[in-house]
Parts: structure tokens; C-alpha cells; sequence
């Protein structure tokens, strides 16, 4: 997953930053409104984490310019005014949730897995196809109950395809929405996950949960499971 994050204390975004890199998401930071906006016209992401006290664009402001330039990703505002009128005015200009002031980081990845989910018409925590289950919690996944052991990259992928379920995904944006922006495009370093992906999940090569469509990308070929396990 890609996440913005516009933050103007340093020490906060970098702590956040490294947090959230460690956690397995894509990050891009900015530590002003201008920069902000520029890089959320212009970066594809899943998720956005804005302060509202930034300089040169108010963290409000930002929001309101992005869902007037048609970004309709998830949009976390942290604040370190309590007051609910300031918390109803974020999501009055159209941000999903916001966090207060000191917060703990467990509870911002909370927030953030949850918003991420609801996104993609996800409600709980456990993406469940078939007999795959894929926990974003805990990061685990499972085929048949029993637990596969994949690399970091591995499961960010395939998290990335079950989000999306169904839907044609293209290697260029599934490398936009996994990867830090020096990331060689031309590299056939996606092709070898995916084929790793399939020999974990499918060593007998009877469920064929990911389907390559030729020239255009791939697709989580086995349907959402209804009522998934939470």
C-alpha cells in the first residue's frame, strides 16, 4: 500500500515514516501543504495522513484541494485540537477519520488497515477468497487453515491483489501502490513474485488464484468469500 503522509515536525515524520516503511507500506512524505498537493495530484495512493497545522496550505485546505482535484483515496487528518468542531470541519471537507494528538502508533496502523479495507468494500480484517485467507492484522496467510510462509514482498502483493479481487490490476500500478518511488520499473522482479506467489498458495496447481491477463496485468481469479471470518 501507498501512503502520503504531510507532516511539517520533522522529527514526527521521519519517526512515522520508518514506522510505517517497517510495517510494509510505500512511502511518500511531504512537510508542507504545496508539497503535499503537488504529490497527491500526481502519485497514486492508497491512503493519505495529513496534520492540519502545516504551513504554506492548511492540512485543511489540502484536503478540500484534493477532493476537488477527484482524489477520492482514504483520508486520515491528525490534529492536536480536540475540539469536535474541528474534528466535524475535517470530515465536512472530506476527510474518512482523524486522530488526535499524542496518539499511539498501533492505533494509527489500526486506523489506517481499516481504512484501506473499507476502501476496497473490505469491512473486516480477514480478506477471505475461497479457501485463501489473508489476516492484515497479523499479516498471516493461510489456504486451507494451514499458515504459508511469505516474504514481505510477497504479501504485499498478494494483499494488493485481494483488496482487489476480481479486478484487472496492471504490473504498472501494482508496482505504483508497493513500491518507493526509485523502484525499477523495468525489472521483471514482479513476474518472479508472482510466480513464487502461485507456487505457495498453489503447489498442486489447483485453485489458479491469480490469473495473468497477456499486455494488460493481473487478477485475483478466486471470488470474495461472503460473511469472511473476522
Amino acid at each position: 500500500m501507498r501512503i502520503l503522509l504531510v507532516e511539517d515536525e520533522a522529527p514526527l515524520r521521519e519517526t512515522l515514516a520508518a514506522r510505517l516503511k517497517r510495517d510494509g507500506f510505500a512511502v511518500d512524505a511531504a512537510q508542507d501543504g504545496e508539497e503535499g498537493i503537488y504529490l497527491g495530484r500526481e502519485v497514486p495512493f492508497d491512503l493519505a495522513i495529513i496534520d492540519l497545522g502545516l504551513p504554506k496550505m492548511s492540512g485543511m485546505d489540502l484536503v478540500k484541494a484534493l477532493r476537488e482535484a477527484g482524489q477520492r483515496y482514504p483520508i486520515l487528518i491528525l490534529t492536536a485540537r480536540g475540539s469536535w468542531q474541528d474534528k466535524v470541519e475535517g470530515l465536512k471537507y472530506g476527510a474518512d477519520d482523524y486522530l488526535v494528538k499524542p496518539f499511539h502508533v498501533e492505533e494509527l496502523l489500526a486506523r489506517i488497515n481499516a481504512l484501506v479495507r473499507r476502501a476496497s468494500g473490505w469491512s473486516k480484517p480477514i480478506l477471505a477468497c475461497g479457501m485463501i485467507k489473508l489476516d492484515t492484522t497479523a499479516q498471516t496467510v493461510t489456504v486451507e487453515g494451514k499458515l504459508v510462509d511469505l516474504t514481505s514482498y510477497e504479501y504485499k502483493v498478494l494483499e494488493y491483489l485481494m483488496l482487489h479481487a476480481g479486478e484487472l490490476v496492471s504490473k504498472a500500478d501494482l508496482t505504483e501502490h508497493i513500491y518507493q518511488q526509485d523502484f525499477d520499473r523495468d525489472s521483471n522482479v514482479l513476474e518472479v513474485f508472482i510466480g513464487r506467489l502461485r507456487r505457495k498458495l498453489d503447489p498442486e496447481g489447483t485453485l489458479k488464484p491469480i490469473e495473468t491477463v497477456r499486455g494488460r496485468g493481473y487478477r485475483f481469479a478466486i471470488p470474495r468469500t461472503d460473511g469472511d471470518d473476522e
